[in-house]
């Protein structure tokens, strides 16, 4: 390189110095505070807003938690308390098929009142676990809550309506835990028409 192609790549003499990108960008912010104070304030906000919602999901996980750990203390009896059901079924169906005759035997007559007596207490077991008989007879059918097993002539009851049930439902904390096995209405009355009120 010639001298006089360096002696011009010089600056001038009592020139500044050419300041960088960066420097510049700063200094113009300097120059305007106001600009420089909303562009914090924009990034303060952002920041709150990120943090609600970081603590938001942190809320709702926690609550999320509690109500699995409310309804897994609640229900993990159910399987459990389903196969006593069948106990519960058994004593009874035990009971009923005791005749009046057979009663007046003393041996026969103990032995069901000792049956009745662990039929009550059982079932004292079932409400101390928030577990309840759903018997629906003289109800409308339920898809949601009973098993139509068969379906009979009951001219005097409106169609869908229970007329026998041959296995008790059963709720737990307001769940299903078992359907009740019912036989309903074939035919007969037509549904009561639902009374709409026309005043406005």
């Amino acid at each position: 390189m010639s001298d006089s192609n360096a002696a011009e790549n010089l600056p001038e003499e009592g020139a500044a110095p050419e300041q960088p990108a960066e420097s510049k960008q700063d200094a113009k912010a300097s120059a305007d505070p106001k600009a420089r104070i909303a562009e914090l304030e924009k990034q303060l906000a952002d920041m709150k807003n990120e943090a609600l919602r970081y603590l938001a999901d942190a809320e709702n996980t926690r609550r999320r938690a509690a109500k699995e750990k409310e309804d897994t203390a609640k229900f993990a009896v159910s399987k459990f308390s389903r196969d006593l059901l069948d106990v519960a079924d058994n004593m009874q169906r035990a009971l009923q098929s005791v005749t009046p005759d057979m009663q007046s035997n003393a041996n026969v007559k103990n032995l069901c009142v000792g049956i009745e007596a662990t039929a009550q207490q059982l079932s004292s077991v079932f409400e101390r676990y928030g577990i309840q008989k759903n018997d629906p007879m003289g109800q409308m059918f339920d898809p949601n809550l009973h098993q139509v097993v068969s379906e009979v002539d009951a001219p005097d009851k409106v169609p869908g309506t229970v007329v026998q049930v041959l296995q008790t439902g059963y709720m737990i904390q307001g769940r299903l835990l078992r359907e009740a096995m019912v036989a309903v209405a074939k035919g007969g009355q037509a549904a009561p028409p639902q009374h709409v009120d026309q005043k406005v």
